[in-house]
C-alpha cells in the first residue's frame, strides 16, 4: 500500500467515523427535543391545575368570609360592609383614573 493510499483509507474511516457519530447525534437530538415537548405539556398542566386551585381556594375564602353562622350574624354583617367598602374605593379609584 502506498502512502498515498494509506491517507485515503485513514480519509474515509475518519469520514464514516463522523457520519456514525453524526447519525448517533441526530438520533440524540430528537430525543431531548421529544422530552422537551413533553416537559412543556406536564408544565402547561401543572400550571393549569394550579390556577384551578388557586381559583378554587379563593372561591373557598370568599365562602368563609360569607359563612354565617347563629352567634356571628354581626360579625358576618361587619365583614360584608368592609367587602363593600372595599369595592368601592376600588370602583372610586377606577372612576379617578379616567
Amino acid at each position: 500500500m502506498t502512502p498515498n493510499e494509506k491517507v485515503i483509507s485513514t480519509f474515509e474511516t475518519r469520514v464514516r467515523q463522523l457520519l456514525l457519530r453524526f447519525q448517533e447525534l441526530k438520533k440524540e437530538n430528537g430525543e431531548l427535543y421529544a422530552m422537551i415537548s413533553k416537559n412543556e405539556e406536564c408544565i402547561n398542566d401543572l400550571k393549569a391545575k394550579l390556577s384551578q386551585q388557586e381559583r378554587d381556594y379563593n372561591s373557598l375564602k370568599m365562602a368563609r368570609m360569607l359563612e354565617i353562622t347563629d352567634g356571628d350574624l354581626d360579625g358576618a354583617k361587619a365583614r360584608l360592609q368592609k367587602l363593600i367598602r372595599d369595592v368601592n374605593k376600588c370602583i372610586a379609584v377606577l372612576s379617578d383614573e379616567k
